[in-house]
């Protein structure tokens, strides 16, 4: 009864125009009433309004000149159902559709599966025709949550944009600070300050950790023990061998901080590992360095890669409501310019770029010939993009090295 009383709904022209084609294929009725779908289908491309049952009994019959008389009274059978039948709730009756679509779907594929099985189909193109065939019009089973529109819910929802503010007054000044669901990627040639600039954003004077943010650092390409040296320099500010003179007086600085942070060795790791420790420790702000060192290969081209990489650590930054700072290296064709753009990223092309909320490269001065090896202490953050404030351009700041710290 079913199938007469889904063929019955599609009587209805908008409904069938909303399920018509290969969303409602003739393989998921039975082959008797298959055949009277093919008439739906032939009278609704040809007439422009809907059908009565009368209509479609009418027009089967007459394209049917050549039924035995036992094959009349079958289909008199289903002609006879479907009057007795009332139409589908129209939300069932996609429910009904969906559901069938993919039992019908599933069982090509199964099909395909036995043959592999069998060894009498040995390539994946029957496979890849199939999903071609489909990934357009496949209409999973799902319920919709609508957003609030009203002008109040959407002023409350962005109230907070910036709950965790940047340390570095230059940075804060144009780009105030980050919320849940934010992307930020920070880029750099080597040797800039990567990690020392998200050490001390989290773990100096004023940082995240000290706002009461919940810090998770996963990193896998400096040895653990170097990041966590960074971490305690930029919560004490002060260099190593003074800490280590004075430990007692310096631990009670540092343990300000230490409750909010985390930090993870995740060498060899993947985007997988990555949500499952961040679903796991729920931290209201996730680094990785590197970004680009979680992405799984699931291509054999670095930009394809890298943005499934950076779509999975979005959808992770949104989903567990917190910030993701993705670090990156900056390509060599960024050396040694004060302004690099994101072009430069490593390995990626638009991509990377194009999930971020924020981007921001760290760049310092050009080596002059001749001049004193002394090291250059000035650095400048581009930022290259901004959906937060707006704001792009280039600030300039200073980096203390001995203590990790990032000041105006």
């Amino acid at each position: 009864m079913t199938e007469v009383a889904l063929l019955k709904t599609l009587l209805d022209k908008d409904f069938y125009e909303l399920n018509k084609g290969i969303r409602c294929p003739d393989k998921i009725f039975t082959k008797d009433v298959r055949k009277v779908k093919q008439t739906l289908d032939y009278a609704m491309q040809k007439y422009d309004k809907g059908l009565s049952l009368e209509d479609l009994e009418a027009l089967f019959y007459a394209s049917n000149k050549t039924l035995t008389t036992s094959s009349k009274e079958q289909y008199h059978k289903i002609f006879k159902k479907m009057a007795s039948s009332s139409a589908l709730n129209a939300e069932v009756a996609t429910e009904v559709i969906s559901r069938l679509f993919q039992q019908q779907v599933g069982e090509e594929v199964a099909n395909i599966g036995f043959d592999f099985v069998n060894g009498t189909q040995t390539s994946l193109e029957p496979l890849r025709k199939l999903v071609d065939k489909y990934k357009d019009d496949f209409t999973p089973n799902i319920k919709l949550k609508y957003e609030n529109m009203d002008l109040e819910s959407i002023l409350a929802d962005n109230e907070n944009k910036t709950q965790w503010k940047f340390n570095i007054p230059t940075l804060q000044r144009r780009v105030e600070g980050v919320t849940g669901g934010h992307f930020v990627i920070v880029g750099a040639r080597p040797n800039t300050g990567k990690t020392s600039f998200h050490a001390s954003s989290i773990a100096s004077e004023g940082g995240f950790a000290a706002q009461g943010a919940k810090c998770l650092v996963l990193c896998n390409e400096e040895a653990s023990e170097v990041v966590r040296l960074r971490y305690s320099l930029a919560g004490t500010g002060i260099e190593e061998d003074e800490i280590r003179k004075n430990l007692a007086k310096y631990l009670l600085i540092y343990n300000r901080v230490k409750p909010n942070i985390d930090l993870i060795d995740g060498t060899g790791e993947e985007m997988p590992w990555v949500e499952a420790v961040v679903k796991s420790h729920r931290p209201d702000i996730v680094i990785l360095d590197m970004g680009h060192k979680y992405a799984e290969r699931t291509s054999d081209k670095t930009d394809v890669y890298l943005k499934d990489a950076a779509i999975h650590a979005r959808n992770i930054a949104k989903q567990y409501d917190c910030v993701v700072f993705w670090m990156t290296q900056l390509s060599a064709s960024a050396e040694g310019l004060v302004n690099p753009d994101m072009s430069m990223i490593e390995g990626s092309k638009t991509g990377l770029a194009g999930e971020a909320d924020l981007m921001i490269l760290i760049s310092k001065n050009r080596k002059i010939e001749g001049a004193e090896e002394s090291e250059d202490s000035q650095r400048h953050l581009t930022i290259a993009k901004n959906k937060i404030s707006g704001f792009h351009g280039r600030i300039t700041c200073q980096l203390d090295g001995a203590v990790a710290r990032f000041t105006a």
